[in-house]
């Protein structure tokens, strides 16, 4: 170790531990937790994980901005990031700076010896020793995948939400929603409040928590919400009904599910994290997270939108549907080579009117010939023209696009994070 020569710079060490991810490596959270140990950073405030195979960033963001609004000192944790590895790692409702990023990859570099860690364990515990030197009233941890077997779970939850279960990521989690749900309800922990706002959730899920004791609420049954008019939205749960809400200042018809997630992982640690009615409504307002059905402001009308799987391509054609009338929808395309690219495209089938495909400068990266061939596949109509790059797919739409008509980029978050680039919206 007295060899070893430390990066100086955030770009220097993201490099060396991208270098440092094994080639092969036995799954399990023992070598992770084995360094969480070392490191002597015991937890030190309420704790919120957050797991699914959607919608996990809008609730982490919704449940950060309410707890803020109450005047708590908050940790977030999510991943990816769009263009900067410090949007991962967010404390007190900004990203963190290099220097405290750096300074918890250093302490997770000298805890680890010579024991092997993947990118995310690496950075997981990173942030974790950043959150606890910052003096933070409230955690909220994104799982990256899954739930038994990521490093986000050597952590203990005070309440654990549950998204979604689709089909994603299917050669880690198996290829049923029974396993991935499986999975994925391993976050939950006995005793402690378990949301969960899958409308149809896998047996396994409920067996699971009814097999360690989870306290298991559910849409539908222990809470969930009721559109009073175009302006409020109502709330209901075991504690009652919170009514005349604002729609959430994040866009798409699944918001209201997440936030009323939120409001009930609040509701269940009311006792050690009080918050007010009017918390919640400043939080649903204030509550921002570039690249989730954003739509950017002007005309003609341009979305972002990450959506890379089926079960997100489902939502993003509802949210295009409850948009009102366009002439023409254009859509700028680039995705990973592992997705279900048949699948979102068959989801979105007789919605989009020109495809302009691009092809991901990524090693997972599809060729704009392959997204070309699954649009075919899937019988996705429109017009399909093909690009070497989102950036320069998306110059060739908005040379074409009239005012009347709209502009969708979606895929990937490397898509999106190009296409904002290119318009300098980062």
């Amino acid at each position: 170790m007295s060899s070893f020569q430390a990066p100086q710079t955030l770009a220097d060490w993201l490099e060396y531990i991208e270098q440092l991810h094994p080639a092969t490596i036995e799954m399990g959270l023992e070598r992770v937790r084995e360094v969480y140990d070392r490191l002597n950073a015991p937890k030190f405030c309420p704790l919120f994980i957050v797991g699914g195979t959607n919608g996990k960033g809008s609730t982490c963001t919704m449940l950060e901005a309410t707890l803020q609004a109450a005047g708590y000192r908050t940790g977030k944790y999510l991943s990816p990031h769009l263009v900067r590895y410090n949007e991962r790692v967010r404390i007190d409702g900004h990203d963190a700076t290099d220097e405290v990023l750096i300074t918890g990859f250093r302490a997770v570099e000298e805890a680890r010896s010579d024991t092997q860690l993947t990118y995310f364990e690496f950075t997981t515990l990173a942030a974790w020793v950043s959150f606890s030197q910052a003096g933070l009233d409230a955690l909220i941890l994104e799982v990256g995948l899954g739930g038994r077997l990521d490093a986000v779970n050597i952590f203990e939850p005070d309440c654990s939400i549950l998204t979604s279960v689709a089909m994603d990521h299917m050669d880690y989690l198996g290829d049923t929603r029974e396993q991935i749900g499986w999975e994925k309800a391993h976050i939950f922990r006995p005793g402690k409040a378990a949301i969960c706002t899958e409308p149809q959730p896998p047996q396994t899920v409920l067996d699971y928590a009814k097999e360690i004791g989870t306290d298991l609420q559910l849409i539908g049954r222990d809470f969930g919400f009721e559109a009073q008019d175009r302006q409020q939205w109502l709330f209901w749960s075991r504690a009652g009904k919170r009514s005349g809400l604002p729609y959430p200042c994040l866009r798409g018809a699944n918001q209201l599910a997440n936030a009323s997630a939120c409001i009930a992982a609040l509701e269940a640690l009311r006792e050690s994290l009080p918050v007010g009615a009017q918390d919640i409504r400043h939080g649903l307002l204030q509550a921002e997270l570039p690249g989730r059905f954003q739509v950017l402001p002007g005309r003609p009308s341009v979305i972002l939108d990450v959506g890379h799987n089926p079960h997100a391509a489902a939502v993003l054609r509802e949210n295009l549907g409850n948009m009102g009338f366009y002439r023409r929808t254009f859509a700028v395309v680039g995705m990973l080579r592992d997705k279900d690219i048949r699948g979102v495209f068959e989801h979105l089938r007789g919605r989009i009117d020109i495809w302009y495909v691009a092809t991901l400068e990524n090693p997972r990266g599809a060729q704009a010939s392959e997204l070309a061939a699954a649009l075919q596949e899937a019988n996705a109509g429109g017009e399909v023209k093909l690009f070497q790059s989102p950036h320069e797919a998306y110059a060739a739409a908005e040379a074409e696009v009239l005012e009347d008509d709209r502009i969708l980029v979606f895929g990937s978050f490397y898509t999106v994070a190009e296409v904002m680039q290119a318009r300098g919206l980062i």
